[in-house]
């Protein structure tokens, strides 16, 4: 047994362990190791907050249009108005520019479904060094994580805004088992944001059958992300072939009323490939 020295009289006198000093002269190591444990604890809190740190921080520099999104402010976004957050520094003009585009596109998707389930926050560069900050590329506009829409400099417009809150409200309304192959989720964008790069105006000419500028080949459509970003690319009229093959089926079955009763089936399990035969 560890050798424990006696402590004075007077101390013993007032002992609350009933005279005897047993508490009294074992208070001290016990002290002691209470120390121990509370140096640990902060040991370990910091390594823990240390190891967060370097996990956000991580994240930031390989997914900056992932962090942009979740703190805007953090990379010299302002909100302008909810679920709008624009580059600092804009002018009265800019600002304005960017407050009609959001709200058009808004109501470009809200026509075509007829009421919206989605409000994705829209980031708006007016410079390329803004939207290589916040992750952005080469495109004009991209939709991260189904959740928010980034626009670029060339992207600020209501055609590219609602294309890409398309995909939103698209995913916002498809639940996490049910899924569409890419081609028609970009052509449905197309459609959406009566985009006339790939479309004739809606209304079609009497003279023309449908709204396509470019026919399907016949060829199978890219059904899966990373073959999509690699048709299209090589290949602009991939949009058009898409957005044809999405026209034609929707004005065969409907309209919207068609692509809800879809989007319900989907979500009821049935396969896309049984309910959309092109």
């Amino acid at each position: 047994m560890d050798e424990i020295t006696p402590p004075p009289a007077d101390q013993n006198a007032d002992s609350p362990a009933g005279g005897d000093g047993t508490r009294a002269t074992g208070s001290a190591p016990r002290r002691r190791s209470a120390r121990r444990g509370r140096r640990w604890w902060k040991i370990l809190l910091v390594a823990l907050v240390a190891v967060l740190a370097t996990a956000i921080g991580g994240v930031a520099l390989a997914y900056p249009s992932l962090a942009a999104t979740t703190c805007p402010g953090c990379y010299g976004l302002t909100e302008l108005q909810p679920s709008l957050h624009v580059e600092d520094g804009l002018t009265e003009a800019q600002r304005e520019r960017a407050r009609e585009v959001a709200d058009q596109a808004a109501r470009r998707v809200t026509g075509f479904y007829g009421t919206r389930l989605s409000s994705p926050d829209l980031l708006v560069c007016l410079t390329e060094s803004c939207y290589r900050r916040i992750g952005g590329g080469q495109e004009r506009g991209v939709a991260v994580l189904n959740r928010s829409v980034m626009l670029s400099p060339r992207g600020l417009d209501p055609v590219i805004a609602s294309h890409e809150m398309s995909h939103v409200e698209l995913h916002a309304r498809l639940t996490s088992a049910a899924a569409v192959p890419q081609w028609f989720d970009e052509g449905l964008a197309v459609v959406v944001a009566d985009d006339p790069r790939y479309l004739t105006p809606r209304p079609a000419p009497a003279s023309a059958p449908d709204r396509c500028l470019v026919a399907p080949s016949g060829q199978p459509l890219p059904v899966t992300l990373e073959e999509w970003l690699r048709a299209a690319s090589a290949d602009p009229a991939t949009y058009a072939r898409s957005a044809c093959q999405v026209s034609r089926w929707l004005d065969g079955h409907g309209g919207r009323a068609g692509l809800l009763d879809l989007i319900t089936r989907l979500n009821a399990g049935e396969p896309f490939a049984t309910l959309v035969r092109m």
